[in-house]
């Protein structure tokens, strides 16, 4: 057996002498807990991810760049460190990948650059689709069962299923981070259709407290409250809550299903309906104007095209309008089968939100003391 990065506190990334009180779980052992290889634990949906799988009794085994940044992460949420070991490496390292895994009972493959910033586009698809590759073929060849895939709702768009379904085909949107997670479902379906089982899942634009870092989709929120915002395009999209992802992901968890999929929990939001949510919770006039997406398109595009060149990144962004345009209602069945009914309402993620953002002083004015969401629960 070995000890990984992590287990023995040494601070390098190879096989340590076994640490016996601190041994690994065995493959099979018969407990139904696990040894999960983690790519993407780091980040927002992979760090609740991975809190929600150790507090349903399993170990985690995590795949990162930056191995200074694990007790960050996963400190604010509470993760028991004993549970959790680590290997410094890139989903891209096909060697590096398969060496890490090696031992691992399940997959959860949540790495992804999200980023509707032009400047991203190379990044993006080198890790989103050949990442998926890389990982799932490692997966399969460990016989790693089950094989979770992070995919997203916006690799099924632009589709004409209203709502959007698990069975919806693989869609053709005209933006680079969205085309990425297409191409990517279509190399996990092509390995579900071998018969491996791999489960996909599909985040909505995912939205709660405690990320790591301010991505694309927080960054929008602090945004729009800070008046950086002011013209929305009409329309809309589905909005998910971080810790439904997370409860789906430990859900999932579970040998001898064979493949599946499943639309993360939540709820279409039209545009509209978003803007006026915030001002609620956030208690700010946040004065709006709306105009068709289509109009939009062209400004986005050129923003896009000046974002190469500029040093700041601009917050209008063509993914983002495309988005609004090609956005459908979604059908969480299948989640809801698994985990029941309930999702996270969607003024208690965005007060959640809100109120994380207000705590790491990405906003200056408090939200109103009468605001009340749900107690945060990661």
């Amino acid at each position: 057996m070995r000890a990984w990065v992590g287990a023995d506190g040494d601070g390098d990334d190879t096989p340590a002498d076994v640490d016996h009180t601190r041994a690994l779980p065995v493959r099979g052992g018969g407990d139904g807990r696990m040894l999960v290889f983690v790519t993407g634990g780091t980040g927002f949906i992979g760090s609740h991810s991975v809190a929600e799988i150790v507090r349903s009794g399993h170990r985690v085994r995590l795949l990162v760049r930056d191995p200074d940044r694990v007790h960050a992460v996963l400190a604010p949420l509470g993760v028991d460190r004993a549970a959790v070991e680590h290997v410094v490496g890139e989903v891209t390292d096909p060697a590096r990948v398969a060496w890490a895994m090696e031992g691992c009972d399940a997959v959860l493959h949540a790495a992804s650059v999200y980023s509707f910033d032009t400047r991203d586009h190379a990044r993006i698809r080198q890790v989103n689709v050949r990442g998926t590759e890389v990982v799932v073929t490692a997966a399969r060849a460990v016989r790693a069962d089950p094989i979770v895939y992070v995919s997203s709702f916006g690799a099924l768009l632009p589709g004409k299923d209203d709502p959007i379904t698990v069975e919806s085909p693989v869609g053709r949107p005209r933006e680079t981070y969205l085309a990425s997670k297409a191409e990517a479902e279509t190399v996990a379906r092509r390995h579900q259709e071998d018969g491996a089982p791999v489960v996909i899942t599909y985040p909505l634009a995912t939205l709660g407290p405690h990320s790591p870092y301010l991505g694309d989709q927080l960054g929008r929120v602090r945004d729009v409250l800070r008046g950086r915002m002011p013209i929305w395009p009409l329309g809309g999209f589905p909005v998910g809550d971080v810790r439904d992802v997370a409860r789906l992901h430990a859900a999932v968890l579970r040998t001898g299903q064979g493949p599946r999929r499943f639309i993360a929990p939540g709820r279409y939001v039209h545009t509209r309906d978003l803007i006026r949510a915030l001002r609620r919770v956030a208690g700010r006039t946040l004065p709006t104007i709306y105009l068709p997406a289509a109009a939009l398109l062209p400004v986005g595009l050129l923003t896009g095209l000046a974002q190469r060149v500029l040093p700041v990144h601009v917050p209008v962004e063509y993914g983002a309008i495309y988005t609004c345009a090609v956005g459908r209602a979604v059908d969480t069945s299948t989640s809801a089968e698994l985990l029941g009914p309930g999702a996270v309402p969607l003024d208690t993620t965005l007060a959640d939100t809100v109120g994380w953002l207000r705590d790491e002083g990405y906003l200056t004015r408090p939200a109103p003391s009468g605001v009340v969401g749900r107690p945060r629960v990661s």
